[in-house]
């Protein structure tokens, strides 16, 4: 049995609530960022030479938090992590970007996507301060606004693949605690991000292994997520969906469009996707390059010191897109 759907009501009532500011809290102190080592041996970016046939990095991300694990990355650890890709000259751009061939970056800087699995509250959280909710800095979209902030070539293009009915916090980046039962600004983040010009992307309902599944359920899973996205955001095209656990359908054809009805309304609900995410891999080939197959988009999984030593290897063989500045 699928576990309970967020409603369409809840999206009304969430789009009729009383504004209230939301802003980044200052309160939370941010730390001083050390040079990055890696970033100092990298060569100027006038220097370095086109290679629009090289592979761009497409990172996978989950929980941004105060230690090191499998499927967390520390906030200082985070905070680091984008002075670095600043400094070796990375920007970031999301999927639709890549999809459609605008990797619009000056001479000598390289894409990085940056996509966020499974809509925790450590990706997006609110504090009240003062009686107003802000977003929370520690938060990874806190880190992220506060670093375009004071990087403003540093675009708001990560993609943000969420569940909307998942359980322990995982449904619109919900939780308990400093937001109590406040379900409605769940929906308020969702708009958030797309006003802010994230991307948005789906990855099921509640995080389901497609392979377990029946036709039927895994078109559930998927469609469902994709009307909680419109209830959130009316009219919202996702173009890109990203496999749990990286696993596909028995029917692969599924991950990429289907269909499913409510059975209490006899709406049907469609979806086709331009992109599929995997998983793991390694750098996505270049838009250009004849290898390039949208539906089967690798990722690295960023852990321990694995995307430190990804961006290294792509300089070592000399196999980074670099952009030319056309």
């Amino acid at each position: 049995m699928l576990k309970p759907f967020l409603s369409c009501a809840l999206a009304l009532t969430t789009l009729g609530a009383t504004p209230v500011a939301i802003r980044v809290a200052s309160h939370v102190a941010t730390p001083r960022l050390a040079p990055s080592p890696l970033g100092a041996r990298q060569a100027p970016t006038a220097t370095r030479e086109p290679n629009t046939h090289g592979r761009i990095p497409i990172l996978e991300y989950h929980i941004i938090g105060d230690h090191e694990s499998r499927w967390t990355v520390d906030r200082e650890h985070f905070r680091r992590s984008l002075q670095m890709l600043y400094d070796r000259g990375y920007r970031p751009v999301s999927v639709s970007q890549i999809l459609d061939h605008k990797l619009d970056l000056p001479a000598g800087l390289s894409p990085v996507v940056f996509t966020f699995d499974d809509a925790s509250p450590s990706q997006f959280r609110y504090v009240e301060h003062d009686g107003a909710l802000e977003i929370d800095s520690t938060s990874a979209i806190g880190i992220w606004l506060d670093f375009h902030a004071k990087h403003p070539d540093w675009g708001n293009h990560a993609v943000f693949c969420m569940l909307p009915a998942a359980a322990a916090g995982h449904a619109f980046f919900g939780e308990r605690g400093i937001e109590g039962q406040r379900s409605a600004w769940r929906f308020k983040k969702v708009q958030f991000l797309y006003q802010q010009g994230f991307e948005l992307c789906g990855h099921t309902l509640w995080h389901a292994n497609l392979g377990k599944y029946s036709d039927a359920v895994v078109q559930e899973q998927i469609a469902r997520g994709e009307l909680a996205i419109d209830s959130a955001v009316p009219g919202y095209h996702v173009r890109t969906f990203a496999l749990p656990l990286g696993i596909w359908p028995r029917n692969r054809a599924l991950a990429r469009a289907g269909s499913w009805t409510d059975p209490k309304t006899g709406r049907q609900v469609s979806y086709r996707f331009d992109a599929v995410l995997e998983v793991a891999g390694g750098p996505a080939p270049s838009p250009i390059d004849p290898a390039f197959d949208p539906q089967h988009l690798p990722r690295v999984e960023v852990y321990a010191e694995t995307l430190e030593h990804t961006l290294d290897a792509l300089d070592q063989t000399h196999t980074r897109y670099v952009s030319d500045g056309r």
